[in-house]
């Protein structure tokens, strides 16, 4: 297994334009007093999580999710709600993204109808898109909506997710799901890419401290009365 998931990464690396793509996108957003709002479904919020109030991440981010999709609120009920037409389209109304915000969308396959039209809906408003998706997965998957993430993006991050997520054992893979492992690593190189060009631009970055080092309360609490009013979920509200 760590064989198949270092290959990932390092095939991840190797598509470094596309990273650079995506980074300028938030370095133009953050810069410009924009946000970046992070969406996804299922397990896939478990990458929105790694977006969100983490010790040196970006503080400009907005978390979107709706409750339905939320696995430990029921996980049959959140495989259902993600294949509902509709109801990313109303999740983006709900939050009302807006120029010079940027979206980001995870999801491995791609091609249910909630993560879908987040992109498309988020395009229509002329926010850019960049999806961290899986080609090969997507291509894989069942198609539910007619469209596929990857086609409603301004930029596409692929992480290179096998069908079905699972890499062991090798030849009939059952087990050892790896778009999580894959999915935190992409928005990590993202930052490291986006830091990268801030300074050399000179262009200082918003980023969270951890609160657990001396200071770290006091550099975030200056963030938070930046941020509060466009991200809700700081002060306990979510999205909606």
């Amino acid at each position: 297994m760590r064989e198949d998931v270092r290959l990932l990464l390092d095939e991840f690396d190797a598509r470094h334009d596309d990273l650079a793509r995506a980074a300028r996108i938030v370095l133009a957003s953050v810069a410009a007093g924009g946000i970046v709002h992070a969406a996804g479904a299922g397990h896939s919020l478990a990458m929105v999580c790694e977006t969100f109030y983490r010790a040196g991440g970006l503080a400009a981010v907005r978390p979107l999710w709706d409750p339905e999709v939320f696995p430990l609120a029921g996980a049959l009920r959140s495989s259902t709600a993600e294949r509902e037409p509709g109801r990313g389209r109303t999740l983006v109304a709900a939050t009302d993204p807006a120029p010079p915000d940027a979206m980001v969308v995870f999801s491995t396959s791609g091609t249910n109808p909630y993560p879908v039209e987040i992109a498309q809906e988020s395009l229509a408003r002329q926010v850019p898109v960049i999806a961290v998706t899986s080609l090969a997965a997507s291509a894989g998957a069942a198609d539910r909506c007619g469209a596929r993430l990857a086609d409603q993006a301004t930029v596409v991050l692929d992480t290179g997710v096998p069908p079905g997520d699972v890499v062991y054992p090798a030849g009939a893979p059952r087990t050892a799901a790896v778009s999580t492992v894959v999915g935190a690593y992409a928005w990590s190189a993202l930052l490291v890419e986006l830091d990268r060009q801030a300074s050399a631009q000179g262009i200082p970055l918003p980023l969270w401290t951890s609160a657990n080092v001396p200071g770290g309360d006091e550099r975030n609490a200056e963030l938070v009365t930046r941020y509060r009013a466009r991200i809700p979920e700081l002060t306990g509200r979510r999205a909606g």
